[in-house]
């Protein structure tokens, strides 16, 4: 069965609503992203950042999947589906995809402030003085800018499996994320779905530049109907 990898980006979810800072000069919900969404940030205002998270949290809960969600789980009617996003939401589940590996945590799982490999589900505000059960301050698990991101290795091996690559609503600016794009093998089909298109030095790329809703239906029909 072909397998297919998808690297998806904050453009898919931009579309259900989603908010992001890629284009508004570093700012993530009026924020700067030093401020809210680093270590330091969380050693020397805790309270701001756990504030930030809940109301992001909030936020994804009354959004729903859009057209591009729903487009890349009709793929798995035919092939092997490996979604490998760089988005915190639930969107790609919701929408009924079954393999998704997150790179950069999940807004709806929490951890304790000093121990990262173990998350419990939240579905609730996060206060200063909640703990987790090793005593120690729950936090977003969330990997922040400076973090080491541990789902690496794991979508690493993905991409070296893969026989055809979909990217869709990123910019392949953050790294280790926008690395991937080189960690498929050499000459396999490779989609690119952006409205503002990175340039890419890769072999075998077609580049649909439009939003990911339709640029996703147009790929997903060309791989249904013509292979």
């Amino acid at each position: 069965m072909l397998r297919i990898v998808v690297l998806s980006g904050a453009g898919i979810s931009a579309e259900s609503g989603i908010k992001t800072f890629r284009d508004s000069d570093g700012l993530w919900e009026n924020h700067n992203v030093q401020d809210v969404a680093t270590p330091e940030a969380f050693e020397r205002a805790p309270e701001l950042v756990l504030r930030f998270y809940n109301e992001r949290r909030k936020n994804i809960a009354d959004v729903e999947p859009n057209a591009a969600h729903k487009e890349l789980v009709r793929l798995e009617e035919k092939y092997e589906v490996n979604i490998i996003t760089q988005n915190i939401d639930d969107l790609h589940e919701r929408a009924g995809s079954k393999n998704i590996t997150h790179l950069h945590g999940e807004i709806f799982k929490m951890c304790s402030a000093v121990d990262k490999n173990v998350s419990y589900p939240c579905h609730k505000n996060i206060e200063l003085g909640d703990t987790a059960p090793d005593g120690h301050q729950l936090r977003p698990f969330i990997v922040w800018f400076g973090e080491a991101v541990p789902m690496m290795d794991l979508a690493e091996q993905i991409c070296k499996k893969a026989d055809m690559l979909i990217v869709v609503g990123t910019s392949l600016q953050v790294y280790p994320a926008a690395g991937l794009i080189h960690s498929v093998p050499s000459n396999i089909p490779i989609y690119l779905v952006d409205r503002n298109p990175p340039s890419v030095s890769v072999s075998g790329l077609k580049v649909y530049n439009e939003n990911a809703s339709s640029g996703i239906k147009k790929v997903v029909d060309v791989l249904l109907n013509e292979l």
